[in-house]
């Protein structure tokens, strides 16, 4: 079994419960939105245990199989509608296989299987969508650019998930970006995806300037009109950047996140342990994939790795910033609502919109699933249009 040491008292949902959890929320509920509750149902018949390499091969053997009706369709010339969605499906079933993070050698082996499928899913999408990839420190940082049709340079959102959701994610944000008339680039945080440096990494703020010094470059995009929107674990680097780039960035949208109340003992130790109720397999999951975010494997680990990337420690947050709007629900085990506060209590005057019954990211029993992204997209929008 892949069983990393656990803190005490750390809650962890059983086999049955998690078969139960994943199918009530297949084909509804993020972050399985997208996954048919028929390979659900196979998937789930198939599972013995929760060990993570025997959870990533029973969903990769479902990707498998629709990747390969796709490769033999495309040597056919197929219905380029049929191809894309035959690819997403392996796609989103390899993504189920890394889920929530790719921590074991099965895992990590079904996140590269999700990225070759979306690369061919991708060749099919409509807006068109660019892979651009840029040196970095020896490496190679990789985006994906998306421009709106029928508008000439268009203002650009340059948007990240956290440490579970990651660009390739990203598809359903990019199609509210791109009804605004804006271009959605999304990028990997550090420590998520390809992104080839860790969230603590001294070089990771510098990722950051790397992509806006590139967007201006472009003559497709007005690259010098940006806002940032991070999300989730990420969202951080959204406030930092806010406040370190403002005279580079439009605004900058803060979505569920932490910088300094969610970087505390006090906060962390609870939702690594009987929080993180909206992770599927329970809280320790929640530990294990900050922890690979970070490159540590404890709660100890994390609380020395995270302390000194408090805005408030770094002395950020009484100084100017970007216009920045925080959001997120009240009711969020996994990112405290009082760093939205902490935000609008210091420097200069910010946005915020707090969802009173809702939990992670906001989101609330009985809303549309889109609401949230459309009234960030309207506020984005005011703020490139200025």
């Amino acid at each position: 079994m892949n069983v990393q040491d656990k803190p005490k008292g750390s809650r962890e949902r059983t086999l049955d419960e998690v078969k139960a959890e994943f199918m009530r929320r297949a084909g509804k509920l993020n972050p399985f939105e997208d996954i048919k509750r028929e390979d659900a149902e196979k998937v789930m018949a198939a599972l013995k245990n929760l060990d993570k390499d025997h959870w990533a091969d029973e969903w990769s053997k479902i990707g498998h199989a629709y990747e390969a009706q796709g490769d033999a369709l495309a040597k056919n010339s197929g219905d380029r509608n049929t191809l894309r969605e035959l690819y997403m499906h392996a796609f989103d079933a390899c993504r189920v296989g890394r889920y929530p993070s790719p921590v074991s050698q099965g895992k990590l082996a079904a996140y590269h299987h999700s990225l070759r499928m979306f690369s061919k899913a991708s060749k099919y999408f409509d807006p068109p969508l660019e892979i651009v990839e840029i040196p970095f420190e020896g490496k190679k940082l990789v985006g994906y650019l998306q421009k709106p049709p029928g508008v000439a340079n268009p203002a650009v959102v340059m948007h990240w998930g956290g440490v579970d959701g990651w660009k390739e994610d990203r598809l359903r944000i990019a199609h509210e970006i791109m009804k605004a008339g804006l271009a959605s680039f999304t990028i990997d945080m550090p420590g998520s995806g390809e992104n080839p440096v860790l969230y603590g990494d001294p070089l990771a703020e510098k990722i950051y300037f790397t992509w806006l010094d590139y967007l201006p470059t472009r003559t497709d995009i007005d690259g010098r009109s940006v806002a940032v929107w991070g999300g989730s674990f990420g969202a951080y680097w959204a406030a930092r950047l806010a406040f370190t780039a403002k005279d580079r960035i439009k605004g900058a949208v803060f979505h569920g996140g932490n910088v300094h109340y969610g970087f505390q003992k006090e906060w962390l130790v609870p939702a690594f342990t009987t929080g993180g109720a909206t992770y599927l397999f329970g809280a320790h999951s929640l530990l294990e994939a900050r922890g690979r975010a970070m490159g540590v494997k404890t709660v100890e680990e994390f609380l020395e790795a995270v302390a000194p990337l408090s805005l408030k420690t770094m002395g950020l947050i009484d100084k100017p910033s970007a216009p920045l709007l925080g959001v997120n629900g009240k009711l969020d085990d996994q990112a405290p609502v009082d760093d939205i506060y902490l935000l609008l209590e210091h420097g200069n005057p910010k946005s915020a919109k707090i969802y009173p019954e809702g939990h992670h990211m906001g989101r609330t029993p009985g809303q549309p699933a889109d609401a949230i992204a459309t009234m960030i997209v309207a506020w984005l929008k005011e703020q490139l249009t200025r």
